[in-house]
C-alpha cells in the first residue's frame, strides 16, 4: 500500500463507509420458531400486515440480533427465553425490501411471559403444524417443512 493511503485512510475511510451505508443499507429482522410442549408452533398476526407470522421483527439500532429475538417473542409471543436461544439460519428477504434479511432463531427453554399489549398483534396462538391457520406465509411455512419434514433449506425468506 502506498504511503498517501495510509496516511490519508483515517479521514477516507469514515467517508466511504458512510457511503456504502447509504448507497447499500441493509436491513436485519429476526424471527422465532417456538414450539409448545405438545409440538405445537406459536404463531403471530400483525394488525398491519396480511398473514400468520413467526414471532418477531427488526433489529434495532445498538442491539444484537439474540437481543432483539428475546425482546420480540417476549412482546409479541408472549414468551420468554430461558435459556438463549439458537441461530437456525439466515435468509434474504429481498421480496420485501432490497438487502433485507431475516435470521430464524428457534427457542428449546423458555416460560410464558404477559405478552406487549397494544394494536401491533392482532391475535397470537400455539397451532399444530398440520392445521396451520389460513394465511400461513408462505415463507413461514418454507421455515416449518425445513425444520420439521427435512425440506431442503433456501436461501430466501
Amino acid at each position: 500500500m502506498t504511503d498517501w493511503r495510509i496516511r490519508l485512510s483515517p479521514m477516507l475511510t469514515p467517508v466511504f463507509r458512510a457511503w456504502w451505508r447509504i448507497r447499500r443499507p441493509a436491513t436485519l429482522g429476526v424471527r422465532a420458531l417456538i414450539c409448545d410442549d405438545e409440538g405445537r408452533v406459536l404463531l403471530v398476526r400483525h394488525s398491519y400486515a396480511k398473514g400468520w407470522h413467526l414471532p418477531g421483527g427488526g433489529v434495532e439500532r445498538g442491539e444484537t440480533a439474540l437481543g432483539a429475538i428475546v425482546r420480540e417473542a417476549a412482546e409479541e409471543g408472549g414468551v420468554m427465553a430461558v435459556a438463549p436461544p439458537t441461530l437456525i439460519g439466515f435468509y434474504a428477504n429481498h421480496a420485501n425490501f432490497p438487502n433485507d434479511h431475516i435470521a430464524l432463531y428457534r427457542f428449546g427453554a423458555w416460560r410464558a411471559f404477559p405478552p406487549r399489549q397494544g394494536n401491533e398483534i392482532a391475535e397470537r396462538g400455539f397451532f399444530a403444524r398440520d392445521a396451520l391457520p389460513d394465511g400461513t406465509t408462505p415463507g413461514t411455512r418454507r421455515r416449518l417443512r425445513e425444520a420439521f419434514e427435512g425440506a431442503a433449506i433456501a436461501a430466501d425468506w
